[in-house]
């Protein structure tokens, strides 16, 4: 019954003792903390960096599913910073002292960010001069490939609500530049985009929802070579500002992941044939810049 009842004891000193089984070095303590929203939910993915008192970065990663940070750093002066999707970003100090196990900087709560004012309803377009679609894919499963479409335009309905809005736009799949002629070619050719046949990539969507803050996901059909397949980009809003002539403009971040098997570009009879060009997963990173039209 004793043994029993000190095992328990000591497995819950090992629970409420973050450094419990640890070997801590000689001037070192552990920086921890959990981030939550308002509603005492944990915040995942958090984005977090500590930084000493010169604001050099010493360490940054992101909370874990239950929102926690945990930190081995040298004993001094700290500064926290932590921020997320649709909140307010955090600051705060933290030490690290000689005798203290570690600095537990307890619950920390992420204040809803207020949502930004949305465009105006009404027909906008993109502004291509201030816009970028780019991809990046791997190199045979090796180094990264960076690439951009130069040729795009795109109409985007504004409605009196997100859920009345809607979006098409059109790009020039002849277009394609990853800075390498060989390769650009290859691109174009019928073992990929087939340009010949299929001149332009398109994307319409009428289903804006909402995600919290000043995130959106835009749901839509995207059509890529001869095949039509329903992508979702995880969309940042920017907000709204005036350019050098005083034009309205609102702006946007987004990004999603197209698989080239969806679109009927077969990998791996390309791999048969000793065709290794791009990878077969292709990250969309979009920056877009919309003005009203006309």
């Amino acid at each position: 019954m004793m043994s029993r009842l000190l095992g328990r004891r000591t497995a819950t000193q090992q629970r409420n003792n973050p450094l419990a089984g640890l070997s801590v070095p000689p001037g070192a303590g552990l920086l921890t903390c959990r981030v939550l929203d308002p509603v005492n939910d944990p915040v995942v993915r958090a984005e977090f960096t500590v930084s000493d008192s010169g604001g050099r970065k010493i360490v940054s990663g992101e909370t874990d599913p239950f929102g926690m940070i945990v930190a081995m750093v040298p004993f001094g002066e700290y500064r926290v910073a932590i921020s997320a999707d649709s909140f307010t970003p955090y600051r705060g100090n933290a030490w690290i002292t000689d005798g203290a196990d570690s600095s537990g900087l307890g619950d920390i709560t992420l204040q809803v960010a207020p949502s930004l004012p949305l465009p105006a309803p009404g027909e906008w377009e993109i502004e291509p001069a201030h816009s970028r679609i780019g991809f990046i894919a791997r190199h045979i499963g090796l180094a990264r490939v960076h690439g951009r479409f130069d040729n795009f335009a795109g109409a985007i309905r504004i409605g009196e609500t997100m859920d009345e809005s809607a979006m098409h736009v059109v790009i020039g799949a002849a277009s394609i530049d990853t800075s390498v002629q060989m390769r650009d070619d290859h691109l174009r050719s019928a073992d990929f985009l087939d340009v010949a046949n299929y001149p332009t990539l398109e994307f319409y969507s009428d289903r804006f929802i909402h995600r919290g803050g000043n995130n959106w996901a835009i749901t839509g059909a995207l059509t890529l070579h001869g095949v039509t397949r329903t992508i979702t980009l995880d969309t940042h809003y920017l907000g709204i500002g005036n350019g050098m002539e005083g034009e309205t403009r609102a702006a946007v971040r987004a990004t999603t992941e197209l698989h080239r098997e969806d679109y009927t570009v077969n990998w791996q009879s390309m791999l048969a044939r000793g065709i290794a060009v791009v990878g077969s997963s292709i990250k969309i990173e979009m920056d877009i810049q919309i003005v009203p039209k006309g």
